[in-house]
């Protein structure tokens, strides 16, 4: 301490500093913690326009009469939750898995159906898919503000530091969301509408007829092979019971391959729309449909070919862009070669969500121009909104 005060100035002087330091050591974390309470409640504020734009995207969806009384079903609706079933017993966990979804798809439709009488078919289930991205951007929103007001009561600095660094990517998720919802309920191709556009194409105009719940199959001959193709039933936002189609399918008929062609994670610094063949069944999801695939492929012995078109997470789910929609033919050639190595009979499934794409060549170009004049609009409105941002 003597040190301290020989160091400069007189002794008045060495406690003032000495104040200020003892202040500056008390205070600053707090400061801290209030700055980065200012940041999170910002971020909170964001995703929860966020989610109310996404609600007012599937309220104008609606009839204009009973608004309120619908509004208030939308609300209690988005607090909408599942229970994942226990695993700690791995035995028999697919089937509670399918069972689960199962119930929770059936909530959806009965919801639907009460609230958008007015909707046809193919406008309800693509409501559904549109309701399902609302409630996803509700949910981040609330989780958010869980543990914003969890710093804000413990002052704990480290836990809202990991948040602040999480936030980035929650926000970005939550845009693309957002976008995925639009596109939803306006009947657009998104992202993982890829594979279902491929099979589409391959379809050409050959009669589909559906099999399982929300599934639909085309036969005929490629390569000199005779080919099953199996796709979500469309234009509608579905993704069907594709693993029980094709269950069914081996059961009763000798298959010499099975290809599965579906959107993929694309790792950072890979290009948008690179297409990568494979082997395995390219499904995503909760792991249902893959498992059912997989098991009877594996009693069977039939190899399993796969075709992916990477992308990101937030393509997946927002409206398809253009080098997707060029990585389609590519896609195409790659399943062409798949068929002709095989030795007889194929089983080719366009995995994903085949919202705004239907059942044949024709509906996937039509699929293809509404994407591009969707890109045409949304392109547009970006200018519009950098334009409007240089005045500042």
């Amino acid at each position: 301490m003597y040190e301290l005060f020989q160091m400069g100035g007189d002794i008045f002087s060495n406690l003032l500093w000495l104040f200020i330091l003892l202040i500056f050591f008390n205070f600053y974390p707090r400061l801290m913690v209030a700055q980065l309470l200012w940041k999170l409640e910002k971020s909170v504020v964001f995703l929860e326009s966020l989610a109310n734009q996404a609600k007012n995207i599937v309220m104008k969806k609606l009839e204009k009469k009973s608004r309120r009384e619908i509004k208030e079903k939308i609300d209690s609706f988005m607090e909408f939750f599942s229970i994942e079933p226990v695993s700690l017993d791995p035995f028999g966990i697919i089937k509670k898995i399918e069972h689960i979804s199962n119930l929770s798809e059936e909530k959806f439709k009965v919801f639907v159906e009460e609230i958008g009488r007015n909707l046809n078919k193919e406008e309800k289930a693509n409501l559904m898919m549109g309701l399902s991205g609302a409630i996803s951007i509700y949910q981040l929103a609330k989780i958010v503000k869980h543990y914003v007001e969890l710093v804000r009561k413990t002052k704990n600095l480290q836990l809202g530091m990991i948040l602040e660094m999480q936030l980035p990517i929650i926000e970005k998720i939550s845009k693309a969301l957002l976008n995925g919802t639009e596109a939803f309920v306006q009947g657009w191709p998104i992202g993982d509408s890829v594979g279902s556009m491929v099979a589409a194409k391959m379809i050409e105009n050959t009669r589909v007829k559906e099999t399982e719940e929300d599934v639909v199959i085309a036969r005929k001959k490629i390569e000199g092979k005779e080919v099953i193709i199996i796709k979500a039933k469309g234009p509608g936002g579905r993704l069907g019971k594709l693993g029980r189609a094709v269950e069914k399918i081996v059961k009763r008929e000798k298959i010499s391959k099975i290809i599965t062609v579906d959107a993929a994670l694309k790792l950072e610094g890979e290009k948008t729309g690179k297409v990568a063949e494979g082997v395995g069944v390219a499904i995503g999801g909760i792991g249902v449909d893959r498992a059912y695939i997989e098991n009877i492929a594996t009693q069977k012995k039939i190899p399993l070919d796969s075709i992916v078109i990477k992308m990101s997470q937030e393509e997946a789910f927002q409206p398809i862009t253009e080098p997707i929609l060029k990585a389609v033919p590519l896609a195409i050639e790659a399943v062409k070669r798949s068929i002709k190595n095989s030795k007889g009979k194929v089983i080719l499934v366009g995995v994903g969500n085949t919202c705004g794409v239907g059942n044949d060549k024709k509906s996937a170009e039509q699929a293809e121009m509404q994407a591009r004049k969707v890109l045409k609009m949304k392109a547009k409105e970006e200018k519009k909104k950098k334009s409007f941002l240089d005045w500042f």
